[in-house]
């Protein structure tokens, strides 16, 4: 499994926006994509991230490859955040 995270700031008066984006644009998950959160710093109100869970890296290669600007980007640039910082990590291990 692999995991990605998309990190960005965004001004309060912003945040609504986000949201929305967020519940409508994971309306649906994409293939290969198990789950996904968007979470909020309890520390940095304006910052905020977007984390998901993919079967495999080839999953997220396929994502990445079948679309122009991906769908978490998308969002943030919803709320005012052009440039999402994206990092990806391999899953080494789980716990129910």
């Amino acid at each position: 499994m692999i995991m990605t995270i998309l990190e960005a700031h965004v001004e309060l008066n912003m945040v609504p926006a986000l949201q929305t984006a967020y519940q409508n644009g994971f309306s649906h998950l994409p293939l290969g994509m198990i789950q996904t959160f968007l979470t909020q710093s309890v520390t940095d109100k304006t910052l905020w991230r977007i984390i998901s869970i993919w079967e495999s890296r080839e999953a997220l290669d396929e994502m990445l490859r079948s679309v122009e600007t991906p769908e978490g980007v998308l969002m943030f640039r919803a709320a005012g955040a052009e440039e999402p910082q994206r990092s990806v990590f391999d899953i080494a291990a789980a716990a129910p």
